[in-house]
């Protein structure tokens, strides 16, 4: 889409479009260690070394990246790369964060589906079972320190953790009501609604950057009614083509086109990152469509934390499975029907993180320190650290106890959750290392008993 210049606006940035593609295709290679990790790289990258961006400007892209649906640092690199050369910069950084780990995860879900029985596999994920239920309340833990401030926003962690746990309603309720009492708690009590997770102030400087803090915002980052009209309607386009085609050769009913929906609605819910939306996934993709087993959803997990790029990748594991196990393409391809569900639930989950960023930077950007804005955000984020320490629970119960409680217990398992949380909250350990230590005592345990 055309941008137009005008006069008295910075220049286009120096840095050439080569060479940022080749920098984006090199951070969706080594995106590890979830949003923090991924934050950190880009950080080190693009402020400290390359200089690409000064510091403050950085942490303002991040603050508005935070307060979107969807993964914050998918949305940092689009950001960026739409700031330095606009928007198929945007869309070359956010599409680079992810193909890769897309790639990465079709090649392991087909190795999971033909070969999870196998012994040596079986045992691998017998230990990084346990210890993805660690890793969850470390981000429980994580988003918990950032966002419960007061007893306010405790109170609403604690509501929404009985609402999902004992009454069992639907995620996409909990994050409305979170936000009704958000936004009514900015207007009475606004002390104990403002964010608490902002990342604005500057504590270091590391020399002048290309765009650097008094460079003026260039002309394709100001609001302008044309190019937000245009934008909508190509990403209306993008959407209602495939979701159309779909509709028309499997009907509304069939599996790819009830993916593309679903996930679709996942893809506005993901307020607090992947850890927020993973509930609302599963009640839809084990509970009600049925396109995996319990089990499967934690392996999925698993998977996702083994490689790089956004943890909200895990979807397409979800899509994989599912496309695998309800073949469309006959009973002789279903390699071919999981791969092409996996892209398409990609597609539909990652669209309206791009048209966040391309369409509402210039709206957001000049409201996103005004308190009727940002209440119903951390109201949302409170909520988010109940559902989630739901969702341990959750991974706990079906990997301690996996044929109920009528069952036996599994204190091997119980042993590496609780060895994989000291490792993560006291040791601060990295959850690679975590997962590989665990993987080895899994398989060391596996064999004991074969």
């Amino acid at each position: 889409m055309a941008e137009s210049t005008s006069q008295g606006v910075a220049e286009q940035p120096s840095i050439g479009l080569l060479e940022a593609f080749l920098f984006w295709l090199k951070l969706g290679f080594i995106s590890f260690g979830g949003p923090a990790g991924q934050i950190s790289i880009m950080h080190q990258e693009l402020v400290e070394r390359r200089r690409w961006i000064s510091e403050k400007r950085f942490l303002h892209a991040l603050n508005y990246c935070m307060v979107l649906p969807g993964p914050e640092a998918q949305q940092l690199a689009t950001y960026i790369g739409w700031l330095m050369h606009r928007t198929w910069g945007g869309v070359i950084a956010g599409t680079l964060f992810v193909l890769p780990s897309l790639f990465i995860l079709i090649g392991l879900s087909w190795v999971y589906i033909a070969f999870g029985e196998v012994p040596a596999i079986a045992g691998l994920f017998y230990g990084i079972k346990p210890a993805v239920t660690a890793i969850v309340m470390q981000a429980a833990h994580r988003i918990g320190s950032r966002a419960l401030k007061n007893g306010w926003l405790w109170g609403i962690a604690a509501a929404s953790f009985v609402a999902i746990f004992a009454l069992n309603l639907p995620f996409p309720l909990i994050v409305l009501i979170a936000a009704i009492t958000g936004f009514l708690g900015g207007r009475l009590l606004p002390g104990q609604f403002a964010t608490g997770g902002k990342q604005g102030e500057v504590k270091a400087s590391h020399g002048a950057a290309v765009i650097d803090d008094d460079t003026p915002t260039p002309v394709h980052a100001r609001f302008r009614w044309s190019y937000l009209v245009g934008l909508l309607m190509v990403g209306a386009g993008l959407w209602m083509l495939p979701m159309g085609l779909l509709t028309l050769v499997y009907g509304w009913a069939g599996t790819l086109t009830q993916m593309g929906w679903f996930f679709t609605k996942a893809a506005l819910l993901t307020f607090g990152g992947a850890y927020a939306v993973l509930p609302y996934v599963y009640q839809g993709a084990v509970g009600h469509y049925g396109w995996l087993s319990p089990t499967q959803m934690i392996d999925g997990l698993a998977l996702g934390e083994t490689t790089p790029g956004p943890l909200i990748m895990v979807v397409a594991f979800v899509g994989f499975v599912g496309g695998y196990v309800h073949p469309m393409f006959g009973a002789d391809h279903p390699f071919l029907a999981g791969a092409v569900a996996a892209s398409l639930v990609t597609w539909f989950t990652f669209l309206p993180s791009f048209l966040f960023i391309l369409a509402g930077g210039p709206l957001v950007e000049a409201t996103h320190d005004e308190l009727k804005f940002t209440a119903p955000l951390t109201a949302i984020t409170a909520a988010v650290v109940g559902v989630i320490i739901n969702l341990a629970l959750f991974f706990a119960y079906h990997v301690m106890w996996p044929q109920g409680f009528a069952g036996a217990f599994e204190w091997p398992s119980a042993v590496i959750a609780i060895a994989a949380a000291v490792a993560l909250l006291r040791y601060k350990r990295g959850v690679i290392q975590v997962l590989l230590a665990s993987a080895l005592a899994g398989l060391c345990i596996h064999l004991l008993r074969a």
